[in-house]
């Protein structure tokens, strides 16, 4: 199983766009649709790793890179000290369904998104396990380790397959299904945990104490060195009810105590974390990664 790259100071950052929509009058940022946004935007928002997507998540698209474009955002990435970066897949992929065509269509993403993570020199891809929709847990997992066997992942790049909320017949809701899912494939993967994801399937993140039970239970059944990422959101709902949606650090239902506990503990302080945190009530991305280092000890 992967062994995770560790980087000496801690990496916080955010989800950006690549849209050529300027962050300030100042900001150096190309007025237009470019990879090379991500940089700028990520030092903007005071991030020094962060995650994209190369194409819209809500349509079956092909990324379109450039060779200038590639060429500048790792040149740029290397000036501004940012990385690691992370590549979400489309929303549309669903590695867990039974369903042939859609199967090839979701095979068809990744290969181009892994292969999109090379051109770029990102070390990770970050996908969902999709839902079953019928087919049973198990069979989904099956599913779910079967086409990511049939990618062709370039050698510097790692798949990382993210917790989920778990509503309806989503998979990934329980630590059980990621390590499973690790141990059925023969790809080296790594895992995404989402902290606002675990905690509506029930892992409780609230306090100190329930951190410590919910993280020794992921290093129990998935193992710290597996983990490579970590999606830092709090959560507008209460644990447990399978409602996916993000609120401002330490603003939800994780609160203060339990976001200070969990990017304090050992096992977080050398893994990424990359807010999807919402723009809303004059705050966004810059104002929840000052909240992360204001927490962290």
């Amino acid at each position: 199983m992967w062994a995770g790259r560790h980087y000496p100071d801690m990496q916080v950052g955010a989800h950006v766009s690549v849209s050529g929509s300027r962050v300030s009058s100042d900001d150096e940022t190309p007025p237009y649709d470019d990879i090379r946004n991500a940089v700028h935007r990520q030092r903007a928002f005071g991030g020094n790793c962060g995650q994209i997507f190369t194409t819209s998540p809500q349509v079956w698209q092909q990324p379109a890179l450039s060779d200038d474009a590639t060429a500048g955002f790792q040149a740029k990435s290397v000036e501004k000290d940012v990385g690691p970066w992370v590549i979400h897949s489309s929303y549309l992929v669903n590695l867990a369904t039974p369903k042939q065509d859609l199967r090839e269509k979701s095979l068809d993403s990744m290969q181009a998104e892994v292969d999109a993570a090379a051109q770029l020199g990102i070390e990770y891809v970050n996908v969902h396990l999709g839902a079953h929709t019928g087919a049973g847990v198990e069979q989904g997992l099956d599913n779910a380790a079967s086409t990511l066997d049939d990618l062709n992942i370039p050698e510097s790049v790692t798949v990382l397959v993210e917790s989920d909320a778990g509503s309806g017949t989503k998979l990934g809701s329980e630590f059980e299904h990621l390590a499973a899912v690790l141990e059925r494939s023969s790809q080296d993967l790594g895992v995404c945990l989402d902290t606002a994801h675990a905690f509506a399937a029930g892992y409780d993140l609230s306090t100190p104490e329930a951190v410590e039970a919910s993280l020794g239970e992921f290093d129990d059944v998935v193992g710290f060195e597996n983990l490579a990422c970590v999606h830092l959101n709090d959560s507008k709902h209460a644990c447990g009810t399978n409602k996916d949606e993000h609120a401002h650090i330490g603003e939800g239902k994780i609160g203060d105590d339990g976001m200070r506990a969990f990017v304090n503990h050992d096992a977080i302080r050398e893994v990424p974390l990359v807010l999807e945190t919402p723009t809303e009530d004059g705050r966004g991305f810059a104002w929840n990664i000052d909240r992360v280092h204001e927490l962290a000890e």
